[in-house]
């Protein structure tokens, strides 16, 4: 009898030792060859591609991790996959040229910046209907929403302004002046800043979100690179607060900010063109996304350090990461 209670202490123990630790999904937009890529982040391995629209660009995930939202940039829509079958599951409107979205904290609604007509689109995603059209500046690209959900910022790389909207009313409350060509907007997570970075002119300008005034100008400077080359896009400030990640586009690194004092610690090497950059769920790791180098670069946060770059789609854009 005992021999039998043994063996089945065994048995049912062992599914517990041997399940896996599941891995999140790291998914890719590339541009050029009109793809999403799924990469195992656990194994740091390619598992499947998936065929989207024609130039896909803005990426996100919904709050529960199971769709992500693709924008097709030259279809004029909004692609849903499933991230359950990596299917895709239905479109939403987006208006002209969607490049850049973000969406609401409590993933209901989706603000999507339309370069080519100037406009910000309101997306009831439920309803799959245009709520508003909110007109900004000359060539709108950056979004960024506050974690109390009723801020929008978008950047308009022409007006070179960051244009704080309520999300209550659809209107613009503030313009700031910032730098040339404004390609991207983050709020702090406790919602007291927003960082704009500024391609052409080389800075992220950090904004007051109640005085609405720029407090700061972090600029970068790389040994043996032109200024010219340097050209903030993506920026991830981590959920403390403390430290912030920049993508310095064809400089081909990573600025790691200090978000307290705004001074640059270091700058990590990756990919070629590095555009956008997205947290893995625990705050551990941080990947890249190098448009020119056709990979992704995986960073360890707290040493800094590049872990190892995958080689994904043509001109990879943008990354989210499921939370599974």
């Amino acid at each position: 009898m005992r021999r039998h209670l043994c063996l089945l202490a065994a048995i049912v123990a062992l599914p517990f030792f041997a399940q896996p630790a599941s891995a999140n999904m790291v998914y890719v937009s590339n541009e050029k060859d009109n793809t999403v890529t799924v990469v195992d982040s656990k194994t740091m391995e390619v598992v499947k591609t998936i065929e989207v629209g024609q130039r896909p660009r803005g990426i996100t995930i919904s709050p529960d991790g199971k769709i992500i939202f693709v924008c097709a940039s030259d279809d004029d829509t909004v692609e849903m996959i499933d991230t359950s079958t990596n299917e895709i599951i239905g479109t939403l409107p987006s208006g002209p040229d969607p490049e850049l979205f973000t969406l609401s904290p409590d993933g209901k609604t989706l603000y999507i910046a339309n370069e080519d007509d100037n406009l910000v689109t309101v997306i009831d995603i439920a309803g799959k209907t245009v709520v508003a059209e909110i007109p900004v500046g000359v060539e709108p690209e950056g979004m960024g929403v506050s974690p109390d959900g009723k801020t929008i910022v978008n950047t308009s790389e022409t007006t070179n302004m960051a244009h704080f909207i309520d999300t209550s009313t659809h209107e613009i409350t503030d313009n700031v002046l910032v730098d040339a060509r404004p390609r991207f907007a983050q709020f702090k997570p406790d919602g007291s800043e927003v960082w704009v970075s500024a391609e052409v002119g080389g800075t992220v300008s950090v904004i007051d979100n109640k005085t609405r005034q720029v407090t700061h100008k972090i600029t970068f400077e790389i040994q043996g690179l032109r200024a010219e080359q340097i050209q903030p896009v993506g920026i991830r400030i981590t959920a403390d607060g403390k430290k912030a990640y920049v993508a310095l586009g064809p400089a081909n690194r990573v600025a790691v900010v200090n978000a307290e004092t705004y001074e640059v610690e270091k700058y990590v090497l990756v990919g070629q063109r590095v555009w956008q950059l997205a947290f893995m769920p625990d705050g551990k790791t941080i990947i890249s996304t190098n448009g020119l180098s056709n990979d992704i670069t995986f960073i360890d946060t707290a040493t800094d350090e590049p872990i190892k770059s995958v080689t994904v789609g043509q001109l990879p854009w943008g990354v989210a990461i499921s939370s599974n």
